[in-house]
């Protein structure tokens, strides 16, 4: 049987690229495969073996028979879509968190979905109406409602959508999608599985999903490989994986008693009042537009101190945007009938004086953290609400520091550098800044993100032990609402406008 890509005794020539063993693999002809572990386990560093990112110490070691393709290249048969190009590249280095909702210092010079399709596939509106595939993937993946939009202004879920576009309709051979399922409501996911169960039946092109829970594997996916610490091991049919793995899978480990303990007996400021308030967001008829775009239309809602919300809604919806205008990111929301902490918004208080009660992780953050400085310092920076840079650490809020990332299992990580650790770890320093100023109130906007089953359960009992302590409020957004923490009591979800 062919085999599309082949690993015998694969070693990297760079030691620091390593697996712990040699990598043996071989990718056969009509498999669909899914490569699971959990985070840090290597998943990453296997897959830039295998398309040739990291060149090993023999050139035999890694063969490749692309057939029935054309292209010469190894790089234009294989497409690797990763996690973090769901908050744009490495070379986006002009991005700031707030650009989002900055639209009007954009202008009209930003590229539009249209003009990236234009640029990277050429007159695809002619493949549309000339080839049936090309048109059903289009119509599956939703391109036309967000083919005016500016990219800039997609929410993670339809940045994600067009990434994939560009990937398939370049047709390759074989289609790498690191974690393809999160920031996609449930709709848009079972949408996505059926494009791509469809893209394996008309094309001739093999999937690769990279994942951390067996419960997102497809079922069209016939083979299994598990990564775990740094071990790529034998290929499973995706039966015996699950059948083996549900059997090994120990029951859910929530936070140590004694970590529970600690986060429970923290000090209050205010003599155990810290920021009294009755309500934390209070809105009323809030609209957000960008020209003939209606975000958010007419939106009333009120947070009690104390009250544990989770917002729901489609991709576009307008989540992300309602919570830039409770953390003063977004320009309009000073002309929102919007009152904070019971302080009506625009009566001479300043973003910072907003923030200093707010903890914050979203996707647009975690996009904005460009800047390869210590992981620590990117926890520490969740004081001043800065990028981590330049800031002085005293002895103190380094000991906060160090107790979150305790908290959060990553304190071993704290002198690594942040854009030199796997997505997974990267998210969990975010979430250790959100916590490290103990905010009164939390917003969480998709914080289990790239997490695998462990590192979500551990999220969730941190959340649900803090909101136990007087005058915690928690927003958080979801798409997966069998992962909500056990605190949360309210739901308010956003239609489309």
């Amino acid at each position: 049987m062919q085999k599309i890509i082949e690993i015998r005794e694969g070693v990297t020539r760079k030691p620091e690229w390593r697996m712990k063993t040699p990598v043996n693999f071989e990718l056969l002809y009509g498999e669909q495969l899914a490569i699971v572990g959990n985070n840090a386990s290597g998943k990453s560093m296997f897959i830039d073996i295998l398309t040739g990112r990291h060149p090993l110490l023999s050139d035999n070691s890694l063969q490749y028979d692309f057939s029935p393709s054309k292209k010469e290249y190894a790089s234009d048969n294989i497409k690797y879509i990763r996690f973090k190009d769901s908050y744009g590249t490495d070379t986006d280095r002009n991005y700031y968190m707030q650009q989002r909702w900055n639209q009007g210092e954009i202008g009209n010079s930003s590229v539009t979905v249209a003009d990236k399709l234009k640029t990277e596939l050429g007159n695809f509106e002619k493949k549309l109406v000339s080839d049936d595939t090309y048109r059903k993937l289009y119509d599956m993946l939703s391109i036309d409602t967000i083919i005016e939009k500016r990219i800039i202004s997609l929410s993670s879920g339809e940045l994600r959508r067009l990434i994939l576009a560009l990937s398939i309709f370049t047709q390759p051979r074989v289609l790498i999608i690191d974690n393809p399922f999160i920031g996609l409501d449930s709709q848009t996911r079972e949408m996505l599985k059926a494009l791509l169960e469809t893209l394996c039946k008309v094309q001739t092109v093999q999937l690769i999903l990279v994942l951390n829970d067996e419960k997102e594997i497809p079922k069209f996916v016939t083979h299994v490989v598990e990564v775990c610490d740094m071990n790529v091991k034998n290929k499973q049919t995706v039966n015996d994986y699950i059948r083996t793995h549900r059997k090994e899978r120990s029951e859910e480990i929530p936070l140590e008693k004694s970590k529970m303990q600690k986060i429970l007996c923290l000090p209050y400021s205010d003599n155990g009042n810290s920021h009294s308030y009755e309500y934390a967001i209070r809105m009323h008829d809030v609209s957000i537009n960008y020209g003939q775009n209606i975000i958010l239309n007419k939106i009333n809602w009120c947070v009690k101190n104390g009250e544990h919300w989770a917002v729901t809604g489609r991709n576009g919806s307008g989540k992300s945007t309602l919570l830039s205008i409770v953390c003063a990111d977004n320009p309009q929301s000073y002309a929102c009938d919007v009152t904070l902490f019971d302080k009506q918004r625009g009566t001479g208080e300043s973003i910072w004086e907003i923030k200093k009660h707010i903890g914050y992780v979203s996707p647009e953050m975690h996009r904005a953290f460009k800047h390869n400085i210590p992981a620590i310092d990117i926890v520490h920076s969740g004081f001043s609400n800065s990028n981590g840079q330049n800031v002085r650490m005293s002895e103190e809020s380094s000991n906060v520091c160090h107790f979150w990332m305790n908290m959060f299992g990553i304190e071993s990580l704290a002198e690594r550098t942040f854009l030199n650790l796997s997505s997974g770890e990267q998210r969990l320093v975010l979430l250790a800044r959100a916590f490290v100023k103990d905010p009164d109130l939390i917003i969480l906007d998709e914080p289990l993100h790239g997490l695998d089953h462990h590192n979500k359960t551990l999220v969730n009992s941190i959340i649900d032990t803090f909101c136990k302590r007087k005058n915690k409020t928690l927003i958080i957004v979801t798409h997966y609402k069998d992962e909500l923490p056990k605190c949360i009591d309210r739901e308010f979800e956003i239609i489309k406008a």
